[in-house]
């Protein structure tokens, strides 16, 4: 203390000779001390590995959660006595999600990310709780809506905190480790919904969310970062409104289409599928004209961003299409039981676990148009491979090709949303990331509507061409393989809309450093 007062004496000489006190130096401490100055480079961040583990570990809650529940679907129809409405367990939590991922993309840019994610967490445990307690199939459905909710806050904000948290040259690496942890919930929610259902019973599959994601909401609390927030503006009620009823009916008329009961040819289904087709339409027109829109067309301009959500469309859709009819091949042509079915079917996720993450590592050394594409023409070998279906198969005849998709999908995946985060400017980050879950979402259905479509047509032409019967093995090998023709067909159309991708130029900054600043001036560019 005493050589701060000399050092002040002395300093005060060349000021004039006024003696300063110490009094008068805490005065001027205070204000700095209490204020301190804050440098962009001194900012401590978290711990990016950390961040993406908590990311993993709720994003392997949610989608265990959604293969859990498809497995309890025979047990919950008898139990509550719901008969063919026990679709619209899994259906009202599809539409739920996918016609909300747009919104919640768009209000995280707004209010921040992890608020959005801790939120939407905690809406998706309050579902799951819910949906345990749940007495009849009705309470059922509208408790999955909940639960609906707040996993798209989860689906649409978690890719965009990657994007915020990892360096342009890292995000492919992150998000194939995420890729994996996705096919990791995808291949242990049988096991464990088997295991819960035979000692618990089917409301068992709902609590067990509770506890893990109680711990999952305070991991994020604890480590996620707090992102910058965009300037709030008025919120496009309209367009949101046209959205998500547009979405919502043409997805009801997309999984009535393939039933029986209706056909395409239905009143009712050409309704749906119109009328949401006209109003998708009209958000498009909205959007382009309304000064606050909830989705800035100009994002679609740049050709990276639009190049990666076309391929993964068209990706996601030969997926669905895949995963709906390579079940009924194993059980119905093969007669496989459905617990050897299912353990043939984690060749595909066991495969995309292995390889994702390499995918993401390759990414950060490989141009994304070579590696992405090159993924995609081995996935078009193996659904090409899958086109010639036979009913003397063994289940190796079937594992190697669906390993050879999955092997495929994983090498183009995670560069793929790697790819279109970093060419999306920041400020409609958000918005970009829960695009690509809303194309995921999207793609699997309209796969499956596709599959189906295709399938049943064949079939039945070819039963008609022939006298046979519909439900004959020949039949039903010829659809299945025409199946097979049309999604060989998607992902090498995928591949070429892959490759044509402009070339993304590295961030000048840290994603975080200069909010607001984006890529739209980067993307333009071409190889």
């Amino acid at each position: 203390m005493a050589g701060l007062k000399r050092a002040l004496n002395r300093r005060d000489k060349h000021q004039g000779g006024r003696r300063v006190t110490i009094k008068d130096c805490f005065k001027r401490l205070l204000p700095v001390i209490a204020n301190p100055p804050v440098s962009p480079t001194a900012t401590p961040t978290p711990n990016k590995w950390l961040v993406l583990a908590t990311l993993a570990f709720g994003t392997f809650m949610a989608t265990l959660d959604s293969s859990i529940v498809n497995i309890a679907l025979p047990t919950i129809r008898r139990e509550l006595d719901a008969g063919d409405s026990v679709e619209w367990v899994v259906l009202s939590y599809l539409l739920t999600t996918t016609s909300t991922l747009l919104i919640m993309g768009k209000l995280s840019d707004w209010l921040g990310r992890k608020n959005m994610y801790v939120t939407g967490f905690g809406i998706f445990v309050l579902g799951s709780l819910l949906c345990g307690l749940s007495w009849n199939i009705g309470s059922l459905i509208g408790f999955r809506v909940v639960q609906g909710l707040g996993a798209a806050m989860i689906f649409a904000i978690g890719p965009a905190i990657i994007s915020d948290t990892f360096q342009p040259n890292e995000r492919g690496q992150a998000l194939g480790l995420m890729g994996a942890i996705v096919a990791a919930g995808s291949s242990t929610g049988p096991v464990v919904g088997g295991l819960l259902l035979g000692k618990f019973g089917w409301s068992s599959i709902f609590f067990v969310n509770v506890p893990i994601g109680l711990i999952a909401i305070w991991r994020a609390l604890v480590v996620l970062p707090t992102s910058s927030r965009q300037a709030r503006g008025a919120f496009d009620l309209v367009g949101a409104g046209l959205f998500l009823v547009g979405v919502v009916t043409l997805l009801v008329g997309l999984d009535f289409g393939p039933e029986p009961d209706y056909g395409w040819g239905n009143p009712l289904v050409m309704g749906l599928l119109g009328t949401g087709a006209v109003l998708l339409g009209l958000f498009i027109y909205w959007e382009s004209r309304t000064p606050a829109p909830m989705l800035q067309l100009s994002l679609f301009r740049v050709r990276p961003y639009t190049s990666a959500i076309l391929a993964a469309l068209l990706g996601f859709m030969a997926s669905g299409g895949n995963l709906f009819i390579i079940p009924f091949f194993l059980q119905q042509l093969l007669g496989f039981s459905p617990q050897t079915a299912g353990l043939v079917l984690l060749a595909g996720p066991l495969t995309l676990s292995i390889v994702a993450p390499i995918g993401g590592y390759l990414s950060s050394r490989v141009s994304t148009r070579w590696l992405a594409s090159t993924g995609l023409l081995l996935a078009a070998a193996g659904y090409f491979s899958l086109s010639f279906l036979q009913t003397d198969w063994n289940w190796h005849n079937v594992v190697w090709r669906t390993a050879l998709v999955s092997f495929g999908f994983a090498l183009f995946q995670s560069p793929n949303s790697s790819s279109a985060l970093n060419a999306a400017p920041l400020p409609q980050r958000g918005v970009a990331s829960s695009v690509i879950a809303f194309m995921r979402n999207m793609g699997l259905v309209v796969g499956i509507a596709l599959a189906a479509a295709v399938w049943y047509s064949t079939r039945n032409v070819y039963a008609r061409m022939h006298q046979a019967d519909p439900m004959s093995d020949v039949a039903q090998l010829t659809g299945m393989r025409a199946v097979y023709w049309v999604l060989t067909g998607l992902i090498i159309t995928a591949a070429l809309i892959s490759f044509s991708r402009g070339k993304t130029l590295p961030e000048p900054h840290h994603a975080g450093d200069v909010p607001g600043e984006g890529l739209a001036t980067l993307a333009g560019d071409k190889v």
